[in-house]
């Protein structure tokens, strides 16, 4: 399926996606109110990547629960991603997304690295068990997962694994963009993108090691903790190859993000045929069949 993020802001953007081959739609993050986001240029991307300080625009929740009920998630699942840029407001909108039925599941968004001013909860472990203590209140009939910041210490999978198997977690979606990496332009010197000095998410090929890794550590922390939160891949898929290692590594399904962007839609096709050949050749009746399936040595 597609990221939170790239071709998913307007109505027409997301009928594409429907008409697509993913197999669901995932709406842009949305905020209480309508944002335009950062100033541009906030996005740049070269054949290794992207980076981005694109600062959440968006058209508000209440057009993304409109969007949800034209499209219909009987048709294909729809996926509302919500911002957690303010803990009140955040809540406010699950409400509302819960109450409008107009959604198969919830992603919540705790990991942007682009507002500035305002930290990624992702990697604040009291204000991430906090925000789940109050999620766990919230009574809800869909799937409701995160949208996780990438991380580096072994330490930090063990802390938010025991965090996350306390609550009730259905997902995670591993990984959002590395914050604050920077390009720069030797022709002009100077920074590539306007936002927080040039500082901004990584994200495409640049950042397929770290999603791989953040599948595996929690996939293995998941089945030792005996939880059954799935697991979304995220990160440099541009191949039917890349995406049968993250489901080896643990995941469950996978989103597309810059290259969706660069692309257009008919990524998914390419890499769904390219995925079913490989799964064919490896003697597999079911994707699902490999998942989780890496050996070590």
């Amino acid at each position: 399926m597609n990221a939170s993020g790239p071709r998913c802001t307007t109505f027409e953007e997301l009928i594409r996606i429907k008409q697509s081959a993913s197999s669901a739609i995932v709406t842009k993050s949305s905020t209480l109110h309508p944002r335009s986001g950062n100033p541009s240029p906030r996005y740049y991307e070269d054949v290794l990547g992207s980076i981005n300080s694109m600062g959440l625009p968006n058209e508000g929740y209440r057009s993304y629960i409109e969007y949800a009920h034209l499209l219909d998630k009987r048709t294909k699942p729809i996926i509302g991603s919500i911002s957690s840029m303010d803990g009140d407001e955040s809540f406010e909108i699950i409400h509302k997304c819960i109450e409008s039925k107009a959604f198969s599941a919830l992603e919540i968004n705790v990991s942007c690295p682009n507002i500035p001013g305002k930290p990624q909860l992702a990697y604040d472990f009291d204000g991430l068990e906090q925000f789940l203590i109050m999620l766990d209140q919230i009574s809800s009939d869909i799937p409701i997962g995160l949208k996780l910041s990438p991380y580096f210490d072994m330490v930090h999978f063990d802390i938010v694994s025991a965090i996350l198997a306390r609550h009730r977690i259905d997902f995670i979606t591993c990984v959002n963009s590395i914050g604050n990496g920077l390009f720069i332009d030797t022709a002009t010197d100077s920074v590539i993108i306007k936002p927080k000095n040039g500082f901004g998410g990584i994200g495409g090929k640049y950042l397929k090691p770290t999603g791989l890794a953040n599948v595996r550590a929690f996939y293995s922390r998941f089945h030792k903790l005996r939880t059954s939160i799935d697991i979304i891949g995220v990160g440099g898929i541009y191949t039917g190859k890349d995406a049968y290692e993250y489901i080896l590594a643990g995941a469950n399904a996978v989103q597309l993000g810059t290259s969706f962007m660069q692309q257009g839609g008919d990524i998914f096709n390419t890499i769904n045929t390219e995925l079913m050949d490989i799964c064919y050749t490896k003697g597999y009746t079911m994707v699902s069949e490999a998942i989780g399936a890496l050996k070590t040595i």
